[in-house]
């Protein structure tokens, strides 16, 4: 899987913290979720973790549901 590019993140002063994707804004995370996805950034691989937070990567399974019967045209 190709490494996910193109986000970025802004904290700010109230301790919201907005992600983009390509400059265009993906998610905003406030309170303690907001505490969670920067713990996790300065952790791990931030395009990772930002890709994770905002649902936009792959997750191994669309051969599968492309495969499903009631996907089959």
């Amino acid at each position: 899987m190709p490494r996910p590019q193109g986000f970025s993140y802004t904290e700010q002063p109230d301790g919201t913290v907005l992600i983009a994707h390509q400059s265009r804004p993906a998610t905003t995370l406030r309170g303690p979720r907001a505490t969670q996805f920067l713990a996790e950034v300065e952790s791990g691989d931030p395009q990772l973790v930002m890709a994770r937070w905002t649902g936009n990567y792959k997750r191994g399974n669309e051969r599968t549901a492309r495969n499903h019967p009631r996907n089959r045209h």
